[in-house]
């Protein structure tokens, strides 16, 4: 498996950037199951970066925020929904270190949830209850787009490694999301699977092996 360096964006896949260019950034290619009812989004992360970034980022013609992770500087998670956003407090946060991040938002209740290191967040009532995301998605990781495929902010660029990014238009089960986070068996994204993922690379980005720890 491979990470990116979104240096600023460092990905594993793995990606770097080291200063952090306001147009470093990686495009994705979903699978053509993007009429979404509801999503859910499995990243790893690994930052030193104290301020404001953006994870993930899915744009439609008709909503730059269609979906959004974005982690604000005091440690909480904003996760918007057809540029409707919810903030998640209190969630567990390190520097220097993988984190476990999914974000997800049901339609057919209307309610959304984040979950740090396979810990949930409070579920709460984001974008209205039976919404379809439709339109030709623009997925970016490491920029937060502020139109449709574009105008990043450098101060919202993410910086670090990010890794294993999967998208499912299902809701995923605790038990699901916590083998993710233990790194065992898991079904991948049938929307985004990172095992076999199409993606563009704008600007400094490394792509690198990802590494395994060493087995006593």
């Amino acid at each position: 498996m491979e990470k990116f360096f979104l240096l600023p964006f460092l990905f594993t896949m793995c990606w770097a950037v080291p200063q952090g260019e306001k147009s470093d950034h990686l495009f994705l290619n979903p699978e053509p199951k993007v009429c979404h009812a509801t999503i859910d989004i499995l990243s790893l992360y690994f930052t030193d970066v104290k301020r404001a970034f953006s994870i993930f980022s899915m744009a439609t013609p008709t909503s730059t925020n269609d979906f959004l992770l974005f982690k604000k500087s005091n440690g909480d998670m904003e996760l918007h929904v057809r540029n409707v956003g919810s903030v998640f407090t209190g969630l567990p946060g390190e520097q220097n270190m993988w984190m476990s991040l999914c974000g997800s938002w049901d339609s057919v209740t209307g309610l959304s949830q984040v979950w740090i290191n396979g810990k949930p967040s409070a579920r709460k009532l984001g974008y209205t209850a039976g919404s379809v995301l439709n339109g030709k998605p623009i997925i970016i990781l490491g920029q937060e787009q502020d139109s449709y495929g574009g105008h990043f902010d450098k101060g919202q660029a993410f910086i670090g490694q990010l890794t294993d990014v999967h998208m499912w238009n299902y809701v995923l089960s605790p038990c699901e999301i916590q083998r993710f986070t233990s790194d065992l068996n898991f079904t991948p994204g049938n929307v985004l699977n990172w095992r076999s993922l199409e993606y563009t690379i704008d600007g400094h980005v490394v792509l690198e092996n990802k590494q395994t720890p060493c087995q006593e």
